[in-house]
Formats: C-alpha cells, sequence, structure tokens
C-alpha cells in the first residue's frame, strides 16, 4: 500500500472512531412516530436511563425532546432546551452520565429532576399535563408543541 492510500486508510478510521464516540457521547438519536394528528409518539420500549433525542419539524422550526428513564423508574420527558438560556441559541443539553449539561451556561442538572424542577437554567419541562402515558409510550399533543416553538426560534444556531 502506497503512502497516500494509508493515509486515506488511517483518515477513515479516524472519522468512523470520532463517528463513534459522537454516538457515546451525544446519546441516541431517534425520530418518533408522528401520528396521523400530528401528535409525538415515543415507545416506551425506547427509554432508558441514556436519553433518547427526539427531533422535530414543527410547522418549519425544528425542535428536539428528549425522553429518560429516571433513577426511580419513571419516565421523563423535556424540551432540549433551556428556561434561562434558549435565547442564546447554545441552551440545550447532552448527557453526560446521570447528568444533562447546558450548552450556553455549563449548568448541571440531574436526571432525576428532570420535569420536577422549574424555574431556572434547566431542560424545559413536559409534565403529565401536557402528556399521555402508558404502557406502551408517551404521547405529547400537537398543539402543545405548537405553543413550543418560540422558546427554539434561535435553537443551535
Amino acid at each position: 500500500m502506497g503512502r497516500t492510500a494509508k493515509k486515506h486508510a488511517r483518515g477513515k478510521k479516524t472519522l468512523l472512531v470520532l463517528a463513534a464516540l459522537a454516538a457515546v457521547f451525544a446519546g441516541p438519536v431517534a425520530r418518533a412516530g408522528a401520528l396521523d394528528n400530528g401528535d409525538l409518539y415515543i415507545p416506551t420500549e425506547e427509554i432508558t436511563e441514556i436519553a433518547t433525542f427526539y427531533p422535530l419539524d414543527v410547522d418549519g422550526t425544528s425542535m428536539e425532546i428528549f425522553a429518560v428513564r429516571a433513577p426511580d423508574g419513571t419516565i421523563r420527558t423535556a424540551f432540549n432546551t433551556c428556561q434561562i438560556c434558549y435565547n442564546s441559541g447554545r441552551g440545550y443539553y447532552k448527557q453526560e452520565g446521570s447528568v444533562f449539561v447546558c450548552q450556553n451556561c455549563g449548568n448541571r442538572f440531574r436526571t432525576s429532576d428532570i420535569e420536577l424542577v422549574r424555574g431556572g437554567c434547566n431542560p424545559v419541562p413536559i409534565t403529565s399535563q401536557y402528556k399521555t402515558t402508558d404502557e406502551k409510550g408517551v404521547t405529547i399533543g400537537r398543539d402543545f408543541l405548537l405553543k413550543a416553538k418560540v422558546i427554539f426560534g434561535n435553537w443551535k444556531r
């Protein structure tokens, strides 16, 4: 194998390693099934202690929701944007072990607090009044998603 071919092969291996690391640290990204009426449906079998992120396009606005299983076994859901930092464009979270870290200010937020704690630098909760949960899955209504578009105006820009 010539020098150029070896460099090319090394480059491919490096890209594969970087892609694998990105997948590990970013958490799984999945496509949740949208129902006919535009509601979002997340099967409970996909929800583990490692958050799964669900990118959405709601009437032209890019949004993201994540679902995670808390240490007590309950399912927690939130918009992947921060109640304080959302307008910065970097007010979104990445999971590091059992905490979520705001990419704008660095605040660390425990998985066990998702959906329970509000009013600070934390993921915007999707509480039981805005979703339906049963043994098969979680459904979040289209009307609620439409109302949340405003907090994603500058998201990840």
